[in-house]
Order: structure tokens, then C-alpha cells, then sequence
């Protein structure tokens, strides 16, 4: 499983695969499921972007997966998952460029951060929010 930074927005519905009883047998083995993994990603950082999802046109198999990404500033990527990390293949929906060469990112958190002020901006005001409400109730 890919290592993850910390998610300011962890919501107790939001459980990892690992407790959902499907994936249970996965736990312990090598078997890594690429499609799993994007979705997890796709659902921690929704929040702060205009439109994100797995593609269904792109294949996914064990070893990597597709997620369509629209920032705020309406510009649309390409992403490719794999174990490597994630690193923007197209600039729109459902595209591959083999000429492309960006770099990879061990984190969502990290390649939003550099394509889009806005995501930035958004995620930090989540943490902001999280923490003021943490202080609140630690008083």
C-alpha cells in the first residue's frame, strides 16, 4: 500500500479497504489492486478539487490505474498510479501521452500541490479547520 500523508479530512465512513470485510483476504499477501488504491485516493482528496475519478475507458490491472482529475482552475489530467507513485500522463480525461515525461509523486497530496494554487489553498483551510476544532475539543 502506498504511503499516504496525513489527511486532514479523515471521516470515520471514510474506513480503508483493509477493514471492509471484501478485501480481507488481501491483508498480508502481495497482491496489490491498483484500482483499490486509486479510489482511495480519489476519495481523500475529492473535497478539494472540481472533479475527480477512476477511469473506466483506461485499463487497470494489479500494477497500475487511471484517475481523471479537474483541478479548480478547470484544468483536466491524466494521472497514472502505480507503485512507482503518481505522475500526470495527459492533459485531459481518459489520454495517455507516451512523450510526456513529468515526475512521479509519492503522494495525491504532493501532485496537486504542484498543479493547482487552488487545491492548495483549499486543503490548507480543511487542516486549519480540523485543527481549530481539535483545539476545541481537547478545552
Amino acid at each position: 500500500r502506498m504511503e499516504t500523508d496525513c489527511n486532514p479530512m479523515e471521516l470515520p465512513n471514510n474506513m480503508g479497504f483493509e477493514e471492509d470485510s471484501d478485501y480481507r483476504d488481501f491483508e498480508g499477501t502481495d497482491v496489490k489492486d491498483m484500482r483499490l488504491e486509486a479510489e482511495a485516493v480519489v476519495n481523500d482528496v475529492l473535497f478539494a478539487v472540481s472533479n475527480m475519478f477512476v477511469s473506466k475507458t483506461l485499463p487497470c490491472a494489479e500494477d497500475v490505474a487511471y484517475i481523471n482529475v479537474e483541478t479548480r482552475e478547470r484544468n483536466r489530467y491524466c494521472l497514472e498510479l502505480t507503485e512507482a507513485g503518481l505522475r500526470v500522463v495527459a492533459y485531459d480525461f481518459d489520454q495517455t501521452d507516451d512523450r510526456l515525461q513529468t515526475p512521479y509523486h509519492e503522494t495525491v497530496y504532493s501532485l496537486l500541490d504542484s498543479l493547482s494554487p487552488a487545491y492548495r489553498e483549499v486543503f490548507g483551510n480543511a487542516l486549519l479547520q480540523r485543527l481549530e476544532a481539535l483545539k476545541k475539543d481537547s478545552q
